[in-house]
């Protein structure tokens, strides 16, 4: 290889990048306390960043469909950004209040039946067991002499939260800093993500010169349309998983109220905020509903999960990949791919990252290929004779 002077770069690039490889891996605690400490100082940057990233999604639905007509007046030209982010926030609030609104009533009347339910179901499956027991000729005087007493047992618990009160009181300043760091943090990101969604095509081209600047002309297109795409497919990725999470919770709701299941409200929000999870979330919410309804009926429990299972197969063949693999591009082998090799090595967060990244890998390559192919003659697939 001749030494010219692009390729003395390239050399002492890779020279530095192995020194810097070196000293990091010789000294990993350090540069991983100083990326903790730099990650705490970009949090509410980032946190903003996701936020508006959210708010974009119905904000950009507004401008581009529901007020389209009205692009164009001098009026409308001047105040569409602050009313539409107005009504995206307003949206969001709204969607969440309506869920607590019907989901907490129904929560504290759940909790309820449940501390009523317990000891009894304790007691009818004592009693099983002993039955059980008896009729394959095996002992039940351990069984027999178990016996609960829940009031002793509710009297132990408050005795041991009043022993542990001073150590409540011990952590009550830490909490309380935690909470006041917390909400000073999300408030930094709100404004933020306002600043971001009110600038966002100025701040979008002011980035596009900067890579432009410090770029090669053929890095930076490449760069950018990398960043068009990755942009484009987590839009779609985050507004079809929602879809696809509010399509399988108010089914799971109906066919509950249909078989006259118990907690068809709590369990039906459950499983559609469990199905924000790829293809695996509603197994998460079909154990914990199994588990409250086997407390009232193990009858129903097993209805129940002989019913969303069946509901979990439409929803993983049908529903998920029409709904969230064609509105990112992703075929839905390579999404179940993605969720499974995810959720293998990033665990949740892997598989809620991992379907649109590499939905983004495979448009990119994708296009990559068609143009490196060239346009070869149809081939004749006639049999000859």
């Amino acid at each position: 290889m001749e030494l010219n002077k692009n390729n003395s770069k390239k050399i002492l690039g890779f020279i530095a990048f192995g020194i810097l490889l070196f000293v990091g891996l010789e000294h990993l605690s350090v540069v991983g306390n100083a990326f903790r400490w730099i990650l705490g100082l970009l949090f509410p940057f980032l946190l903003g960043a996701c936020i508006a990233f959210i708010l974009n999604v119905p904000m950009r639905l507004l401008e581009e469909k529901v007020f389209r007509k009205l692009k164009g007046r001098k009026v409308w030209d001047l105040i569409h950004r602050p009313v539409c982010m107005l009504l995206s926030i307003i949206v969001v609030l709204a969607v969440l209040c309506l869920v607590i609104f019907l989901v907490v009533p129904e929560l504290i009347r759940t909790v309820s039946i449940l501390s009523k339910s317990i000891p009894v179901f304790m007691e009818n499956a004592q009693a099983w067991l002993i039955q059980l027991a008896k009729d394959w000729d095996i002992s039940t005087e351990r069984l027999e002499g178990v016996n609960i007493d829940w009031k002793q047992m509710l009297e132990a618990m408050g005795k041991f939260l009043q022993d542990g009160a001073a150590t409540v009181v011990n952590t009550t300043i830490g909490v309380t800093s935690s909470i006041v760091s917390g909400v000073v943090n999300f408030f930094l990101a709100f404004i933020f993500s306002l600043y971001i969604l009110a600038s966002k095509e100025k701040l979008s081209e002011q980035f596009r010169k900067l890579m432009q600047v410090f770029l090669p002309e053929k890095r930076a297109g490449q760069f950018l349309r990398v960043c068009t795409v990755s942009n484009r497919i987590f839009s779609s990725f985050v507004t079809g998983q929602c879809t696809e999470a509010v399509i399988l919770g108010v089914l799971c709701f109906l066919g509950m109220t249909l078989l006259r299941l118990p907690y068809a409200m709590v369990i039906g929000t459950l499983v559609g905020f469990t199905a924000l999870i790829p293809v695996f979330g509603a197994f998460i919410g079909c154990f914990i509903g199994a588990f409250l309804i086997l407390i009232v009926s193990p009858v129903k429990a097993v209805v129940f999960i002989v019913f969303l299972m069946l509901l979990q197969q439409l929803e993983g063949n049908l529903i998920y990949p029409k709904v969230v693999g064609t509105s990112i591009g992703l075929p839905g082998i390579w999404v179940l791919v993605a969720v499974t090799v995810g959720g293998s090595v990033f665990g949740i967060a892997g598989m809620l990252l991992f379907v649109p990244l590499c939905s983004v890998i495979y448009t990119l390559l994708r296009e990559s290929v068609y143009r490196r192919l060239k346009p070869d003659p149809a081939p004749d697939h006639k049999q000859q004779p």
